[in-house]
């Protein structure tokens, strides 16, 4: 009897990457990007704060995201910090966004076999030396740490289907600054309401080469 329970139990669908819900997108702009997630922190259905911090700052120009069990989350981004410590330490200077994808990926690979319980989000702004230019950069990786590089935005979380069909509907290329903000928080809090798991407010941080701006919005508390 005790291993029926437990076969209806997985069948019934207990994912560990929904646990604690929360969901997080980045979109490109006009030599800006921006990043966003829910400030929701969960148990499965039952709500326990509404301030939580998904989102961390690596540096002027690029931020991450870290969706998925709260304990792996801490875990994961205290040893992300270390090994950035020592990148800044050898280097002499803040590492680049694509840089940090790859670094993240390969934390996450060599832990494949046991793997952290995260899905990262990562956006910034890549500065050719040369010539000064800006480019945007936005990147997604599942938990083992395989990438991809859509170009225009990426999604991560609980309610990543329905970030997906409102992004590819909102989203249009080359969007300043305003405009990018006002597309990734329509694009997110719409998506919010579809989902159970994540929502409870939002925040956005629109990154340019100047400035960072970081707002809190607000959405459905039920």
């Amino acid at each position: 009897i005790r291993v029926w329970w437990c076969s209806k139990r997985v069948i019934m669908g207990d994912n560990i990457m929904t646990y604690n819900g929360g969901c997080s997108v980045a979109m490109v702009g006009k030599d800006c990007v921006a990043i966003a997630s829910d400030r929701r922190f969960g148990l499965r259905q039952q709500t326990l704060a509404c301030d939580n911090e998904r989102i961390f700052r690596i540096n002027d120009r690029t931020f991450i995201a870290l969706n998925g069990l709260g304990t792996d989350v801490e875990t994961f981004i205290e040893k992300l910090c270390f090994r950035l410590n020592l990148y800044k330490f050898r280097e002499s200077r803040d590492i680049a966004p694509r840089t940090l994808g790859s670094l993240v990926s390969n934390m996450l690979y060599e832990k494949r076999f046991g793997p952290y319980f995260v899905e990262p989000v990562i956006a910034g702004l890549e500065v050719d030396k040369a010539t000064g230019a800006v480019t945007p950069f936005v990147t997604a990786q599942d938990l083992i740490g395989a990438p991809c590089f859509p170009g225009n935005f990426v999604v991560g979380g609980t309610c990543s289907e329905s970030l997906y069909g409102m992004c590819e509907s909102l989203w249009r290329p080359d969007m300043e600054p305003d405009d990018l903000f006002e597309t990734v928080s329509q694009a997110l809090l719409a998506s919010l309401d579809r989902d159970c798991l994540s929502g409870w407010g939002a925040v956005v941080h629109v990154i340019t080469p100047d400035s960072i701006t970081t707002k809190t919005l607000k959405a459905r508390m039920d």
